[in-house]
Order: structure tokens, then sequence, then C-alpha cells
């Protein structure tokens, strides 16, 4: 007996879609037109012309004129060529090479391995790489002593080495959008870290107890992985500030959730809540809590009336369509770039939030969806 095949005919989501791209750009064209029309533009021009006179040394006298911006760049000609001016440039350059000294950078899948020369430059202080087909980070790495910033985003890396431990600078990891399915006990040795970012690997489960460790810790992003509860770990970071769980598998929320008293921003969106505690209503210093409401039975009055200042928001979970696919790796990265779309929605949309006076701090229905 053969399989069933089901065909999808996308041709008419095709034509819509590219309808709406070129109304998009048609829009666009308007708009730029419009803003190099607008007294706004002209303030935008004057003022950038401004900032580059600053910048080259420039006296106010030379470029204003009775209060009014002279955008006359013959102006910049004269002052380029004056020794005073070359001399705090070549400052600036030599301050600047010497910062990028400290800095690694790599992007690019043309790169499948670590260079071998970067194992000489042991007083390097940030990592770099992104977009690479790296799958593994060399041991050498617990010879970086003075390395503060890890960041290595969508790659293909599967593990981390235990040498990682011997970090204990590190201030910032960020590993989010690779193949990690675990992280060893030995990052709790990382006593000064401030941001663990592990986002996007869509297959962790759970935390080593020995991440109690972290105590300076105020950044956890966990986000798109396969938790089915918030790790004992994390509920013992005192000075926890922001944690990110959302696209997992929760289904409820532990009792002693108050305990995080630090905890400003949690966002539990795209998870199995049927319930939140009314533990919540008792962590002083939350102000955003982000939940999907579809599957909500239960929500504490406390919460929507809360005199705290915390705005609660309620997403609704649009549906999305399974798709019986034999290449599973295909579906994953699908998934991957979904997430990594609705998280800078969700950034974008938090930052909205902060900069309005009058944010809801009542239950709020909000579609978050991509849709062609």
């Amino acid at each position: 007996m053969g399989h069933q095949v089901i065909i999808f005919d996308f041709s008419v989501i095709r034509g819509l879609w590219e309808t709406r791209v070129k109304e998009g750009k048609e829009r666009q064209r308007k708009e730029k037109e419009r803003l190099e029309k607008s007294s706004l533009e002209k303030i935008k021009q004057e003022w950038n012309f401004i900032l580059e006179c600053r910048k080259k040394g420039i006296p106010q006298s030379k470029y204003l004129k009775n209060g009014f911006v002279d955008m006359d760049e013959k102006i910049w000609d004269t002052y380029e060529k004056t020794p005073q001016l070359q001399k705090r440039r070549d400052f600036s350059d030599e301050a600047n090479k010497e910062r990028n000294k400290f800095i690694f950078q790599l992007s690019g899948e043309q790169w499948t391995d670590f260079p071998d020369s970067l194992k000489e430059q042991i007083y390097i202080k940030e990592w770099h790489v992104c977009n690479t087909l790296i799958q593994t980070i060399p041991a050498y790495i617990a010879l970086f002593q003075d390395l503060r910033v890890l960041e290595l985003s969508k790659n293909q890396i599967n593990h981390l080495p235990v040498e990682i431990g011997c970090l204990k600078n590190l201030k910032v990891l960020n590993v989010s959008f690779n193949h990690l399915k675990s992280v060893p006990p030995e990052l709790g040795d990382c006593e000064n870290l401030e941001k663990l970012d592990l986002s996007g690997n869509m297959e962790i489960t759970e935390l080593p107890f020995e991440l109690s460790n972290l105590k300076q810790v105020t950044v956890v992003d966990v986000s798109a992985n396969k938790f089915h509860s918030i790790p004992i770990c994390v509920l013992r970071m005192s000075n926890l500030q922001w944690l990110d769980i959302s696209s997992n598998n929760l289904k409820d929320l532990p009792e002693d959730i108050d305990r995080l008293d630090q905890l400003q921003t949690l966002l539990l969106q795209k998870n199995k809540l049927t319930y939140l505690p009314r533990a919540l209503v008792n962590m002083p210093n939350l102000t955003l809590l982000v939940v999907s409401g579809d599957d909500l039975v239960e929500i504490p009055t406390a919460i929507c009336e809360s005199t705290t200042g915390l705005k609660f928001v309620s997403l609704k979970d649009s549906p999305v369509e399974t798709i019986v696919c034999e290449d599973t790796e295909e579906i994953t990265e699908s998934e991957r770039e979904r997430e990594q779309f609705e998280k800078e929605f969700m950034k974008a949309y938090i930052e909205d939030l902060k900069e309005r006076d009058s944010a809801p701090s009542y239950t709020t229905k909000v579609l978050l969806s991509l849709q062609l």
C-alpha cells in the first residue's frame, strides 16, 4: 500500500505575496519622496552635517551663519588639511586599532572551523562569530583568561566544551540559534557571567543544577527550546531581572517563582500554560508579564488589577499549519527562522511598551503571526 502524498498549490498565495511586496515597495517609495520634500528631512540633513563638523573639529562659527546652517562641504576640505585635525584623526585611528586588537570577528559560511592563528591570540577579550558552519568550540578556549564576551549566535555548534568553565571573567555568553542539546555543568564556574542566551537551539530540555552558582546573571534567554518547567537553577539566580522562556513546553509555573524578587520582565508566550500562580503578585519588581492567553483558564484577578505598575499582556497564538515532510532538518531550520522573526518582533513590541507612558495594565489581545 503506497503512501498518500498531499500536494498544495501555492501559486495563489505566491501571487498575493508578490502583490503585497509590490504595494509595500510603492508605499516605501512614496514615503521616501514625502520625507525628502518635508522639513524633517532637511533638519535631519543639517543635524548630520553638524555632527560631521563636530567630528572633524570644525568650530561652530564656521558652519553657523546668523543661526542657520551653511551646508557647504568645502568647509570640510579646508579643515581636513590642518595639522591639528590630522593629529586628532591619527589618534582616533590608533585608538580604534588598539581596541580592535582585542576583538576577534568571524562570519560567513566559508568557515567550518576556527583559524589556527586564533590560539596564539589569547589576549583577546571578545569573540564575535556568527553565520558560519562551525560545529565545535576548540578546547584551547580555556587559555583566553581575559575573555569577556562570547557571541556565537547562528552557527552549527552542537555542544559546549567543559573548558568553558575556565573563563572566570566571562560576562556575556550567547550561543543562540545553534544545535545545542545540553549545557555542561562547568558553565556554573563562570561566576561573573551576567547574560546567558541559549535561545533557538530547539532541543535543550534542562539546565544543570550547577548553574545556580551564577549569582551575577541578570538576563537569561532560553526561549525556543523544549523545557517542561523553569529550571531549578534559574530560580536560584538571585539577581535575575529578565527571563525569556517563551516557545517551550511549560504546563505550569513553580509556586515559589516569587523567590525571583529582582525579576522585572517575564516572557512566557507560546507555552502550554493553563493557569498562572498567585505568587506572581508577590514579585515587587515585575513590570512586564507576557503570556499566551488561548489555553489559560485561570488568571489571578490581582494580576490584571495590579497597582504595582505591572503590564500584563496576553498574546493570541496563531495556529501553525504542520506539513508532513521527510526532511526534518528543513522543518527545524524553518522553525528557527520563524522564532528569530518573532523574537525580533517581541523585542520591538517590548521597547514600544516601555516608551509608552499609558501602556496597558490590563489584559490585551494582540495577534502575533507572520501571514503571507
